[in-house]
């Protein structure tokens, strides 16, 4: 086990990455190969597989039943949920390697439980991909992609809420946000209690 001295490890789980930030946490039946880089405060769940060449960023949450393959690039504040599914070769066959494809997960985005990401696309900044959905091209960011294949369904606010019409534009659902267009400087307060969890 390589992983850094102020990194958790449970004792069931294998860590052969040095390059793991601090306060990270790793846990039962999850297998971190060498070469995978895995930022600071990051949450991985129990039966979780990262491969060589996958790059996590600060305070990611990855659930149980997750597998990520070389050329899956994770930004900081992602939530991939239980049991996503991300397909590492768009022609599949058996014995055969093709070079990865590069698949963004951008900043503060949030993948559903089931949902599957095809390789060589990228989930926008604060996006949001419902439950079960198949997501076979890009999804702009702030939008809410659901069904198969995954189409867009609205907008989002950076708490993950929708965004519904209003006088002056728009609000969120869950907080007190207003606005003509989500953007990474928004302010609500519904995002705010979940930072202070």
């Amino acid at each position: 086990m390589n992983a850094p001295r102020d990194v958790f490890v449970h004792a069931a789980g294998i860590c052969e990455s040095a390059s793991v930030g601090p306060g990270t946490r790793i846990w039962a039946f999850t297998h971190v190969l060498p070469g995978a880089v895995i930022g600071r405060d990051a949450n991985i769940c129990d039966h979780v597989f990262i491969e060589g060449g996958v790059t996590l960023g600060d305070r990611v949450t990855v659930k149980c039943h997750v597998a990520l393959w070389e050329g899956v690039a994770v930004g900081d504040d992602v939530f991939i949920g239980p049991s996503a599914a991300f397909a590492n070769d768009r022609y599949p066959r058996s014995r055969r390697h093709v070079p990865a494809l590069r698949t963004v997960l951008a900043k503060g985005c949030s993948i559903g439980a089931g949902a599957v990401v095809v390789p060589g696309v990228t989930v926008g900044a604060y996006a949001l991909v419902g439950a079960g959905a198949v997501v076979t091209r890009d999804v702009a960011p702030f939008t809410l992609a659901v069904g198969n294949p995954a189409r867009a369904a609205g907008l989002v606010c950076r708490c993950g809420g929708r965004l519904l019409p209003a006088p002056a534009g728009l609000r969120c659902s869950q907080g007190d946000w207003t606005g003509d267009a989500p953007h990474e400087g928004m302010v609500c307060s519904a995002a705010d209690a979940l930072r202070g969890r």
